[in-house]
């Protein structure tokens, strides 16, 4: 058993890169504690994400699809009770409270199991983290040596998911900070739309952006907003399509940049990583502007859709463009359509005050292929 627990404390510590190493790590803890599985959640306030020993997998997924972790008081107690180590439900509950609680009485009873040990602690991302142990009835309560022995692990498994956190936090601001570098102002945002860095270009465009409380940010043009909730939206379901980049315009004095969504995946497995994105501010007015071509492959434009906004913004209209292009202007309707759409646009002028502004400003033909 000394041997499992030394290998055991490596482990752990190896899970703070190699998240995958987690549901083995549950596993072994829940040997060592004589329990029929182990699960880990993360909260704030919903389980925003968990993982379990492989033999606890589905029950735990159940679980969390159905609502049990909140239901009841006992996981509440275990979290307000900030006891540095585990404890067990029958150091919270009476027998006819624990009879009460849902998650007993409604689910772990049903399925053989009886009895339950856990811990929670602070993460440096604003969320909680708890490690929850199942024992069957016939088992009965774990005793204090089992309690002990889950004591001594302790340390270890928070340690492990705090740094695991922090360097989620660490490659957020790396992204961040790499992109000021290169002048372009950014912020890295949860699933849940919460900031988790942003840089300093982008901490000063007061005009643009709005920062609310809970770490959160809205922009000031309205309909600019709008897109970038739908983009965080697919981005969480981890949907491309749909507009991924949009004008977003200054209310003060109308001046235009361009919003780009960039979502971050990092491994698939990592319960501390969950689906973020990078959302990028980048200027349409001189002497920062991009040039046509790389704002045109931001919005994911058809050959075709980019000849059409071209010709947009060098004032060409759709009949023009249909002479030009061998034809109908009936299907040139459909890429202005199309181009109105992949850049957020509501009107013909909007794309060229997009497109237009930045081959005047850069000298550029806005007809060159």
């Amino acid at each position: 058993m000394e041997s499992l627990e030394s290998e055991l404390v490596d482990r752990i510590y190896e899970c703070s890169f190699v998240p995958e190493l987690w549901p083995e790590v549950l596993k072994n803890t829940s040997k060592i504690s004589e329990s029929a599985g182990a699960s880990l959640f993360v909260t704030n306030p919903k389980v925003t994400a968990w993982t379990a020993s492989k033999n606890s997998r589905e029950i735990t997924g159940r679980f969390v699809a159905d609502g049990w972790y909140w239901q009841g008081k006992l996981m509440s107690l275990v979290h307000k009770s900030r006891h540095a180590g585990f404890l067990r439900d029958v150091d919270l509950c009476s027998q006819d409270e624990l009879e009460a609680e849902p998650i007993y009485r409604d689910n772990w009873r049903k399925m053989g199991l009886g009895w339950g040990a856990a811990t929670a602690f602070s993460l440096p991302t604003g969320e909680a983290l708890s490690i929850v142990l199942s024992r069957t009835v016939a088992q009965g309560p774990a005793d204090i040596a089992v309690i002990k022995k889950l004591d001594m692990l302790r340390p270890h498994l928070a340690r492990a998911a705090v740094l695991a956190a922090r360097l989620h936090l660490e490659r957020a601001q790396a992204a961040s900070q790499t992109l000021a570098a290169l002048g372009l102002a950014a912020l890295v945002l949860d699933e849940a739309g919460s900031v988790l860095t942003a840089n300093a270009l982008i901490e000063g465009m007061s005009d643009l952006v709005h920062w609310r409380a809970g770490d959160r940010v809205a922009l000031k043009d309205r309909s600019a907003d709008d897109m970038l909730g739908e983009a965080l939206a697919r981005v969480k379901l981890r949907d491309h399509s749909g507009v991924q980049s949009f004008p977003v315009r200054s209310p003060i004095d109308d001046t235009l940049m361009v919003g780009h969504v960039v979502p971050i995946r990092f491994s698939a497995r990592d319960i501390f990583a969950r689906s973020t994105a990078v959302f990028i501010l980048m200027p349409v007015a001189a002497p920062n502007s991009p040039p046509v071509e790389l704002v045109m492959s931001l919005f994911d434009l058809t050959p075709a859709e980019a000849r059409v906004a071209r010709g947009l913004a060098a004032g060409r209209t759709v009949d023009d463009l249909a002479g030009d292009n061998g034809v109908s202007p009936n299907t040139v309707r459909v890429q202005v359509r199309a181009v109105l759409e992949k850049t957020g646009c509501q009107r013909q002028t909007d794309v060229v005050a997009l497109l237009g502004g930045i081959s005047a400003v850069r000298g550029g033909d806005p007809q060159a292929s």
